[in-house]
């Protein structure tokens, strides 16, 4: 469903020069598999992202999404994924029914479509105490439940998530996580993007690290504890990044 061929993106900076943000990265998802991308903030992950959902163009390599190449058939790629973002924002005067209804609109959905889709993503991540106040009462959970909604208002069959629960109470990343899950065990693919090991051992069937720009390990968390010899996940990712390790007192 998703393959990424030697991915490469460079950013030139006048004071830092050339920066490889993402670094001939190749992976593959399968349909109905969570890849979980975990890295630390400014490992790349979000530019990967970025590029797959197209709102970047790859310096070199390329991927496709879905059967579509991201460089030429973005709308069509677009179409296909449900890209939620860390930095996504929402527009306070309008209802999170409102905002739905609108983001279903830009997808072509028709109404009857948006109020059944509305309702589904309601009941799964339990927004219907708030689907019709504004947004700009609402608290982070409540945020990014919207944000969420907005995102797969299209029932999209791809999925990136870019740091989902970030900020979130524990409550609210809970329902987060389940909802992700149940996504996969509907048959959809995910792209998990996150530096919270245990969420990455709850969902993933596939593991991805980054580092610099460049995936140093993959694999699943069976395959990466026999290949680092390490059963906690997080001296998996140290080990893997080349940090020192923690030692016991």
């Amino acid at each position: 469903m998703i393959e990424a061929r030697n991915l490469t993106k460079i950013f030139r900076d006048r004071k830092r020069g050339e920066i490889r943000a993402v670094d001939d990265v190749s992976f593959r998802v399968e349909p109905g598999r969570i890849y979980g991308l975990l890295g630390a903030n400014g490992a790349g992950k979000t530019t990967a992202l970025r590029l797959l959902a197209t709102l970047l163009q790859p310096t070199a390599g390329g991927a496709t999404v879905a059967g579509f190449d991201i460089a030429r058939d973005p709308h069509e790629v677009r179409r296909r994924v449900g890209f939620l973002a860390a930095s996504t924002a929402l527009y306070g005067r309008l209802t999170a029914r409102e905002t739905l209804r609108y983001f279903g609109r830009l997808n072509d959905l028709a109404d009857p479509v948006i109020a059944a889709r509305t309702q589904h993503l309601a009941d799964e991540l339990g927004m219907h105490e708030f689907l019709d106040r504004r947004c700009d009462t609402f608290s982070t959970g409540m945020k990014q439940k919207t944000s969420i909604a907005r995102t797969l208002i299209h029932d999209p069959a791809v999925m990136i998530f870019d740091e989902p629960t970030l900020g979130l109470d524990i409550m609210a990343a809970r329902t987060i996580v389940r909802f992700v899950r149940e996504c996969r065990d509907r048959g959809k693919t995910v792209i998990y993007s996150t530096h919270i090991m245990s969420e990455v051992e709850k969902l993933c069937d596939h593991i991805g690290i980054i580092h610099g720009g460049r995936l140093l390990a993959e694999g699943t968390l069976t395959e990466l504890r026999a290949r680092f010899r390490q059963q906690d996940l997080e001296e998996i990712f140290v080990t893997a990044v080349g940090a020192p390790p923690v030692l016991a007192p």
